[in-house]
């Protein structure tokens, strides 16, 4: 019997496909790698700031907008994108087919805007590569038992290609106009360093914390399931970012600086826990940091700064109507993430010297220790902390 050849997922962000040019890019690494010898699944996001001008038109079209109806408009812009890159692919001179969420086989549970994959049965996926087909996914969606198309979230098209990735026993990459993950945001700290190898811990406390290259939901599935993740830029083969259960443990005690605009924290008696989740619930969020103690503390924040959030919105608005204005604090949260949090004796006292003169609200959450900030300070705090904790100079 013939050895089959390996299978990788390949995942290409909204800015790789954005577009003709970038698509006929994508189609052609595609091919690349069909040429080494592998058989390839795309994951595909929607074009460019496709979603935001389908949620933005949506609002123009209703003040409210019904949870289901978005979910069966926002899906349209992956459809647009995995039919338009199995037609380049073909014309690289590979057979390939386009598939849906719900063709794929990734099924999910019934929460509109901000479901979770429950199973993947990726039968139909297998039939094509058998036959030697590229098979291009639509990323961000999949069915849920009553087989309403749902929404996997904000980023939802990493989840998906990890989901697929796990299911098929295949490697996972992940493009984007950026080659890996960086100790900060470039476009903010220009002397931020990749980071060549993380842990998947280290990963999603990252991406919780506002790091935009990989999404929070795929790290954690990636850990479930034990799958490696590569980072990579489309189209470069300059470096990568390699995320991995086994990352070496000789790494910098203090790995990324992050920041998560519009964020919101509250504060009330442990009394309130319960009401507050509720509608954190009913409203399918899922909060950045939830701790309990003698007071409740929660912290919410919108996945993309400028984007229309119905959903954290009205949550909000419930929030605010049923706790005291005390137990509300807005602003920009700015993290360090490191295996140093809770363990190197003295990094809270200067984590907080250093950002002392902006603020006095600090949390400690695992890998992260975080401040919430005014927002126009957010930018000179994430350069502050980076020169003192990456690179290594005396604030």
């Amino acid at each position: 019997m013939a050895e089959v050849a390996p299978t990788v997922v390949q995942k290409y962000g909204g800015s790789s496909v954005a577009d003709v040019a970038k698509i006929h890019k994508v189609a052609e690494q595609i091919a690349a790698t069909r040429r080494a010898g592998k058989r390839v699944v795309a994951v595909v996001s929607a074009m460019g700031k496709t979603t935001d001008q389908l949620m933005k038109l949506a609002h123009e079209v209703s003040a409210s907008p019904d949870r289901r109806e978005l979910d069966m408009l926002l899906t349209a812009g992956e459809r647009i994108s995995m039919a338009l890159v199995a037609m380049a692919v073909r014309d690289q001179g590979f057979a390939a087919t386009s598939l849906t969420g719900s063709q794929c086989g990734i099924l999910t549970n019934d929460a509109p805007g901000g479901a979770r994959i429950v199973e993947v049965r990726p039968f139909r996926v297998q039939d094509a590569l058998d036959q030697g087909h590229v098979v291009i996914v639509a990323g961000f969606q999949g069915t849920s038992w009553r087989r309403e198309i749902t929404t996997l979230g904000r980023g939802g098209s990493d989840t998906t290609a990890v989901a697929l990735a796990a299911a098929l026993g295949a490697e996972c990459e992940i493009y984007s106009d950026i080659d890996g993950i960086y100790s900060a945001d470039p476009r903010t700290v220009h002397d931020a360093r990749r980071l060549d190898q993380l842990s998947h811990d280290e990963t999603l406390a990252l991406a919780r914390a506002g790091a935009k290259v990989l999404a929070a939901d795929a790290v954690a599935y990636a850990r479930l399931h034990g799958i490696a993740l590569y980072a990579r830029k489309t189209g470069s083969e300059s470096g990568e970012s390699v995320v991995r259960v086994d990352a070496p443990s000789l790494r910098p005690w203090v790995v990324g600086v992050a920041q998560r605009p519009n964020t919101v924290l509250i504060q009330t008696p442990m009394s309130e826990f319960n009401m507050l989740h509720a509608i954190v619930e009913h409203f399918a969020l899922v909060p950045v940091v939830e701790l309990a103690g003698p007071t409740c503390t929660l912290l919410l924040a919108r996945d993309v700064a400028d984007a229309v959030d119905p959903a954290f919105d009205q949550a909000l608005a419930q929030i605010a109507a049923a706790v005291s204005p005390q137990s509300l604090q807005r602003g920009t949260l700015v993290s360090i993430v490191g295996p140093a949090v809770g363990r190197e004796p003295g990094l809270t006292k200067q984590f907080a010297q250093l950002l002392s003169h902006w603020t006095t609200t600090w949390l400690a959450h695992g890998l992260t220790l975080s401040a919430l900030l005014p927002p126009e300070h957010a930018d000179a705090a994430v350069r502050l902390l980076h020169r003192h904790f990456i690179a290594g100079e005396v604030a």
